[in-house]
C-alpha cells in the first residue's frame, strides 16, 4: 500500500495479464487449424470391386456341402481355389487372410464399444490390438490407436500409462489436440506443471483461443505454477533495498509517524541529545541513504545505556525498514514487540499497528489486517493514519462505501494529508461512474482541480487526477498532468510508465510507450513497475527473449510471495510459447507494430 497511485492505477488503466501474454498466439492458431492426415489404399476402386466379388465366390463355395461328379466331368478350377476330386465331395473353402489396416480397423471399433460400455480393460486389449496389425505407415490411424488407449487408461486413472500413450500419439502427429489436451490433464494431476503447461499453451495455439475450458485450465496452471516458483524464490531471495524513490512514497503515506516527523521538525531536540546510532540512522534517512538504517537501528537496541524512548523508535524504524526490505517475519516480531510495550506511546503503539496491518495485507490476510486496524482505531481515534490506511484496505477489499467513509474521516482528522485526500477524490470518482451518474463525475473532477490548487506540490494530486482523465478518454489533458507531475517530482519512475500506457491505450503508439517506459528504468533501476510492464509490452510485440529478461529483473524486486507468483506467471507464458513455436514449427506473430 505503499506504493498507492500503482495500486490504484490498476483499477483505473488495467495492466495486461498473462492472458495477454499467451493469447499472443491466437492469429498464428487461425492460419494453422489442427492438421488431419487421410490415409489412402493402394488398390484402385476396379480392384476393389474385385477383391469384394472374389470374396462372395469364396463364400459361396465353403457354403456348398457336395458337387455330384456328373456335372464336374471336366475338371475345372473353382475360383483359383484348386481341383475337383471327382471321387469326393469338395471341402469346406478356407477365406484367405484380411487385409492388416481393416483389421485394425475392426479392432479399433471392438474397443470404442467396450468403451462406451465402460469396459476399459477390454478396449485397452482392442487398441492394442489394433496398434499391433495397422500397418506403420498409417501415421494418423496409429496415432489414434494410442490415443484411444489413453483415453482408456484416463477412465481407469492410469495417468503414467496416459502420458505414455498420448506421447506415442504425438510422435506421428504433433499437432494431435485431444492427445496433447489428455496429456496435459494427465500432467496436471501428477503435479508436472511446466511440461502442462507447454502442452495446453499448443492447445490454446491450435484451437485459436476459441476454447474457453483450454482457457481457464491454462490460467490455472499459470497460478499454479507461479506460486511453486515464487514459493523457492521468496526461500532464496536475497533482500533489496528498494528505490529512495518507492521509500518517500512510502513515507508520504503516513501524516502523523513519530519517527518520520522527526525530520520535518525545525529542532531535533530528540536526536540532538541522543547522539548514538539511532541519530545517525535519522540522518541516513533524511539524507535518503536507506542501507545501513537496520544495522544502525540494532546498534542503538543494542546499547545498554541508551534511552527506553529512543529504544521504541529504533524498534519502529527498524521493523519499518526490515518491512520494506521483505523481510516480513523480522519485521512483524518488531513491529509487535513495539505495539505490546504498554509503556510506550500511544502514537508509537499505533504506528507500529498500522504498519503491521498494512503488512499483514501484503501477504494476504485481510481479517488480520483490518483486526490491526480497528484496535488502531481504539488506540488512536483522532489518527488519521490509521483511517487512511484503512480506507486503502478497504479499496483493495473492493468496499468502496467503507474506503469512502474511512477516507473522509481521514481527511476531517487532518486537513493537509493530501494523499488521504486525492484518495477519497478518487474512490468518490468510482463510485460515481459506478452509478453512471454524470453529475457526480463532473463534481469528482472539479474536486481534483481544487485539490492540486491546495496542494500544488503533491505529485500524487497529478497523478490520479490523469488517471481519472485518462478513463473519461480525456488523453491529451491527461498527458498533461502527468507531465506536471513530473515537473514537481522529476525523479518519478512511475509517472513516465503512465505516461508510457497512455500512449498506447489512446494512440497505440507503442514506440513512444516503450521509450518512456525504457526512461523510467534508466531514472529508477529499482522500478518493478517499469520492469512488468514492458516485458508485457514486449510480449504484445512477440519479443519473447526480452520479455523474459525483464521479467527476471523485476521477480526480485517484487517484496511479497503474491508479487512474485504474478510475475513468474508472466515469465512463464513466455517460456511456453517460445518452446511450443519451436516444437510446432511455426513463428508467432506480433500483433504490434
Amino acid at each position: 500500500m505503499a506504493a498507492s497511485t500503482r495500486a490504484v492505477s490498476s483499477s483505473g488503466l488495467s495492466l495486461p495479464k498473462w492472458q495477454i501474454a499467451l493469447a499472443i498466439g491466437a492469429p498464428v492458431a487461425l492460419g494453422l487449424g489442427i492438421w488431419y492426415y487421410r490415409s489412402r489404399t493402394n488398390k484402385t476402386q476396379s480392384a476393389e470391386k474385385e477383391d469384394k466379388q472374389i470374396k462372395k465366390n469364396v463364400a459361396d463355395a465353403a457354403a456348398s456341402v457336395s458337387v455330384p461328379i456328373e456335372t464336374q466331368k471336366d475338371a475345372k478350377k473353382v475360383n483359383g481355389i484348386g481341383k475337383i476330386n471327382e471321387k469326393e465331395s469338395v471341402a469346406p473353402v478356407v477365406e484367405e487372410e484380411e487385409d492388416p489396416f481393416k483389421q485394425a480397423q475392426t479392432y479399433k471399433n471392438k474397443g470404442n464399444k467396450y468403451f462406451k460400455e465402460g469396459k476399459y480393460s477390454d478396449a485397452i486389449k482392442c487398441y492394442q490390438q489394433a496398434i499391433d496389425v495397422c500397418p506403420k505407415d498409417k501415421i494418423q490411424d496409429v496415432s489414434t490407436f494410442h490415443q484411444n488407449r489413453a483415453a482408456a487408461f484416463e477412465q481407469l486413472k492410469n495417468y503414467e500409462a496416459v502420458i505414455r500413450d498420448c506421447t506415442e500419439a504425438l510422435k506421428y502427429n504433433g499437432k494431435y489436440v485431444k492427445a496433447l489436451h489428455r496429456r496435459a490433464k494427465a500432467y496436471e494431476i501428477t503435479k508436472q506443471l511446466e511440461p502442462c503447461l507447454e502442452d495446453i499453451t499448443a492447445v490454446c495455439i491450435l484451437e485459436a483461443f476459441q476454447n474457453q475450458s483450454s482457457l481457464l485450465m491454462a490460467d490455472r496452471v499459470l497460478k499454479e505454477l507461479g506460486k511453486e516458483h515464487a514459493k523457492e524464490a521468496m526461500m532464496n531471495r536475497q533482500s533489496v533495498i528498494p528505490s529512495k524513490h518507492f521509500v518517500n512514497t512510502f513515507m508520504c503515506s503516513f501524516a502523523e509517524d513519530p519517527v518520520f516527523n522527526l525530520l520535518k521538525r525545525e529542532t531535533q531536540q530528540e536526536t540532538d541529545e541522543a547522539k548514538g546510532a539511532f541519530a545517525k540512522a535519522l540522518d541516513k534517512l533524511k539524507d535518503k541513504e536507506f542501507d545501513n538504517i537496520i544495522e544502525l537501528c540494532t546498534n542503538e537496541l543494542d546499547t545498554e545505556s541508551s534511552d527506553i524512548a529512543i529504544k521504541r523508535l529504533a524498534r519502529l524504524l527498524r521493523g519499518t525498514f526490515l518491512s520494506l526490505l521483505g523481510e516480513h517475519e523480522k519485521a512483524l516480531e518488531d513491529l509487535s514487540e513495539v505495539f505490546n510495550d504498554p509503556d510506550a506511546d500511544p502514537q508509537v503503539r499505533v504506528n507500529a499497528l498500522v504498519k503491521r496491518a498494512t503488512l499483514r495485507m501484503q501477504l494476504g490476510s485481510p481479517e488480520e489486517s483490518l483486526h490491526d486496524l480497528l484496535m488502531a482505531a481504539e488506540l488512536g481515534p483522532e489518527n488519521a493514519d490509521v483511517f487512511h490506511h484503512r480506507g486503502q484496505v478497504y479499496m483493495l477489499l473492493d468496499q468502496a462505501n467503507e474506503a469512502i467513509s474511512d477516507f473522509a474521516k481521514a481527511v476531517s482528522l487532518n486537513g493537509d494529508f493530501p494523499i488521504a485526500l486525492v484518495q477519497k477524490l478518487y474512490t468518490d470518482y468510482r463510485a460515481a461512474v459506478s452509478m453512471s451518474s454524470a453529475q457526480k463525475v463532473a463534481a469528482a473532477l472539479t474536486a481534483f482541480e481544487d485539490a492540486i490548487r491546495r496542494f500544488p506540490s503533491c505529485p500524487e494530486c497529478y497523478l490520479l487526477y490523469a488517471q481519472v482523465l485518462s478513463d473519461q478518454q480525456e488523453f491529451q489533458k491527461a498527458d498533461e498532468y502527468f507531465m506536471k507531475a513530473l515537473e514537481v517530482d522529476p525523479e518519478n519512475a512511475t509517472a513516465y510508465v503512465h505516461r508510457g500506457l497512455l500512449q498506447l491505450q489512446s494512440a497505440g503508439n507503442v514506440e513512444l510507450a516503450t521509450k518512456l517506459i525504457e526512461e523510467a528504468i534508466r531514472m529508477d533501476n529499482k522500478c518493478e513497475f517499469a520492469y512488468e510492464t514492458l516485458g508485457t509490452i514486449e510480449v504484445q510485440r512477440g519479443n519473447l527473449r526480452r520479455a523474459i529478461e525483464l521479467f527476471d529483473q523485476a521477480i526480485p524486486l517484487s517484496k511479497t510471495e503474491a508479487e512474485v507468483s504474478h510475475l513468474f506467471s508472466l515469465k512463464d507464458a513466455a517460456l511456453a510459447q517460445l518452446k511450443v513455436a519451436l516444437n510446432l514449427g511455426v513463428t508467432l506473430p506480433s500483433p504490434m507494430n
